[in-house]
């Protein structure tokens, strides 16, 4: 078992929750992901990670998986410039690879962004540190457990 999925394991099993990862094969597109669990795309929860311009930390926002994250709005969230964050940034803060990206377990703390459209649903998935790795939850806890603020930042 790789690093990152023993790290979203215990942060799982941390935080009181059920421990249902599933290995899906390859899930590197919201897409790929909803297909494998037998899900609406929505209801993935795609992690998506911009470079703060003044702070040089990576923040991230939790999207719907067919939904865009919108740079400016994205940047009235983070209330500074946003830019590309590239490979060894996200591997860097967040200890995982890009595709594989968990709203938990993360090596760093985070800045980080929830969007609503996740909270209409019952359950949503996430990645679990890998991309081949998911684990499905009550999106009502995903603000807290995510240290994530509600905002509407989609295009």
């Amino acid at each position: 078992m790789s690093k990152s999925l023993k790290r979203v394991r215990a942060a799982l099993e941390a935080a009181g929750l059920p421990i249902d990862i599933r290995e899906v094969g390859q899930a590197r597109t919201a897409q790929e992901a909803a297909d494998s669990v037998g899900c609406h795309i929505d209801q993935i929860a795609k992690s998506i990670i911009f470079r703060a311009e003044t702070s040089g930390d990576a923040v991230l926002f939790l999207t719907a998986g067919g939904n865009r994250v919108d740079a400016a709005k994205a940047s009235n969230c983070a209330a500074e410039p946003l830019g590309k964050a590239d490979a060894g940034l996200i591997r860097a803060q967040t200890g995982f690879a890009i595709g594989g990206v968990a709203p938990l377990g993360h090596l760093n703390p985070i800045r980080a962004w929830l969007d609503p459209r996740l909270l209409e649903f019952d359950t949503v998935w996430a990645a679990a540190g890998t991309p081949r790795h998911l684990f499905p939850m009550d999106p009502k806890i995903l603000p807290n457990l995510a240290n994530a603020q509600v905002s509407d930042f989609k295009t």
